[in-house]
């Protein structure tokens, strides 16, 4: 029973500093965020790079998120590859150094922030003061649950599991370098995780030699964390996140081994063992702004290893994400480029249907190959658009942006769907009439085209409503769903009419007529199904039909 009520503090201990940590990042991003990418997208030298990445990893909370915006800078052709990993080396050290200030005893202040920030918070009237008050009770919290996690560690300190996990962790230093590289990983905060490592280490609940261990493995964990989020993106995007990774990485585990090898030295011998922990960080992450000297043969490598996409492919605009993994701390960007994205997708969708009625006057092998190749980019767009919504902060996201949120993920199912339509339907139905060598009548070919048109044509106006939210044009779609249905119904009537007259050409490709109708109609339903959360919020969607007159239904 003590070890499940140990477990259960130490996991609240530790999703409280989690918290607590992201709570800080959140709000600065909020108040700061413009001023912040201003700062960065200036070009200055090396030295100055560093202090500013320095500056903006201890603002942010994370040496993560700096990695992740200088990358993001790389994509944009508004960094070069030495300047932005010369802040990211920066960004290093600025969290070690965070880290220092964070460890000193500053219990007391405890109340004052917790006072100030909340009244800030909740009766400000000032968007950028209300974030510091979240900034304010975010630092609160962070101290609040090293504490917690202190006293949560103390019953069990000599306990006979803590000690012999702890001997182990210091005889067996590898064990301990990758848990603190796993630890960072999951947690996706090397700041938390060293954090809590001092913390145990200070109470004597784990020996300074596995704690230099955790720490320096932390350092690897924290390195992984923005190359594991931009391993979809562009190459220029992943090459200052890798870098960054081959230099910190290697450079953890050459000093975990020369300390286990060694021994700590002897100048640290006065200090604490929390204190001493604290340096070995900060001295680690100073030494390694000395390899930006690397800089350029690195350059030179990855190049090699990750070179620039072909032109070809930079040329396609609809190929390329909008998705910023360096925005899921900030609800609204983040919703806005999810937005884009979706856009994107209804682009890809729009370009795939052109060819479609061309394909079933004159069947080309290579055409409908392409047409598979584009559905493999809506299929990867959904399933990032997936791990993007993942990645955001539900918790601190408002009721609204929730909706937006559930609204677009949906939208961006519906256009997957819908090319999948495409993909798996019309096109086996156009090879089908071609290896057969089938035709349509003049009457059926002009139905299926009028299907068609009317399919392009709305979604484009399902295009435009996901962009402006317009209710008339909301209201427009779902008109247009029940006209789809009638039409097609008509082709259907119209087409046994035909075969009761005995039109040769429509008796030997009914399947593919009346399959085809019902394929087009199944993908105009998911392609209106943008104009559904705009007619819930005004209240024109009833149970089973649209509101008799435009006007939102009364409350009761």
């Amino acid at each position: 029973m003590q070890i499940l009520l140990f477990l259960l503090h130490l996991s609240g201990a530790v999703l409280l500093l989690l918290f607590a940590v992201r709570m800080v990042r959140t709000g600065i991003e909020r108040a700061f965020g413009p001023s912040l990418h201003r700062a960065m997208n200036r070009k200055r030298g090396p030295v100055t790079m560093m202090a500013s990445g320095l500056i903006m990893a201890m603002v942010l909370q994370s040496s993560a998120a700096v990695t992740l915006l200088v990358a993001g800078f790389a994509g944009s052709g508004g960094m070069a590859f030495a300047p932005g990993l010369a802040m990211v080396l920066g960004g290093d050290l600025g969290s070690a150094l965070l880290i220092m200030l964070l460890s000193f005893p500053l219990e007391e202040v405890v109340p004052f922030l917790l006072a100030t920030g909340g009244l800030l918070f909740l009766k400000s009237q000032t968007r950028n003061w209300k974030q510091v008050g979240r900034i304010l009770v975010g630092i609160a919290l962070i101290l609040i649950a090293l504490r917690y996690l202190r006293e949560a560690v103390e019953p069990v300190r000599d306990s006979a599991i803590l000690p012999a996990l702890a001997g182990y962790f210091e005889r067996d230093f590898v064990t301990a370098f990758i848990t603190g590289a796993a630890l960072a990983f999951v947690m996706h905060s090397s700041v938390a995780t060293i954090l809590m490592t001092v913390a145990v280490v200070a109470i004597g609940a784990l020996p300074l030699a596995a704690g230099v261990s955790l720490v320096l493995g932390a350092n690897l964990g924290s390195a992984v964390i923005p190359v594991w989020l931009t391993r979809r993106a562009d190459p220029v995007v992943r090459r200052i996140p890798l870098a960054n990774l081959i230099l910190r990485g290697l450079a953890a585990l050459v000093a975990a081994t020369a300390i286990n090898s060694f021994g700590l030295p002897d100048a640290l011998s006065d200090l604490g063992n929390a204190a001493t922990l604290v340096a070995v960080h900060i001295g680690f992450n100073t030494l390694i702004l000395t390899l930006i000297v690397f800089a350029r043969p690195l350059q030179s490598a990855l190049l090699r290893f990750l070179p620039d996409a072909p032109a070809a492919l930079i040329a396609k605009p609809l190929h390329k994400s909008h998705l910023d993994p360096g925005t899921t701390d900030t609800p609204v960007r983040a919703l806005a480029c999810l937005r884009r994205e979706v856009i994107r997708m209804t682009d890809v969708l729009s370009e795939m249907l052109v060819p479609v009625m061309d394909l079933y006057q004159s069947y080309d092998h290579k055409q409908a190959n392409a047409l598979v190749a584009e559905d493999d980019v809506l299929n990867a767009a959904l399933h990032d658009i997936r791990l993007f919504a993942a990645e955001l902060p539900h918790h601190a996201m408002q009721k609204s942006e929730k909706r937006e949120l559930r609204a677009l993920v949906d939208y961006a199912i519906a256009i997957e769907a819908a090319g999948d339509l495409l993909v798996r339907r019309l096109i086996p139905l156009a090879q089908e009439k071609s290896d057969n060598h089938l035709s349509f009548s003049d009457a059926g070919f002009k139905e299926l085209s009028g299907l068609y048109k009317r399919l392009c044509q709305n979604l484009e106006t399902a295009s435009s409503v996901l962009v402006s939210n317009d209710l008339v044009g909301a209201r427009q779609l779902l008109e247009e769903k029940a006209e789809m249905a009638r039409l097609e119904r008509k082709t259907r009537k119209e087409h046994l009419k035909r075969l009761s007259a005995g039109v040769p050409e429509s008796f030997a490709s009914s399947d593919v007529h009346i399959e085809t109708a019902y394929t087009l109609k199944e993908m105009h339903s998911w392609i209106v199904t943008v104009a559904h959360p705009i007619l819930l919020r005004e209240g024109q969607l009833l149970d089973s039909r649209l509101a008799d007159d435009g006007q939102p239904e009364p409350s009761r």
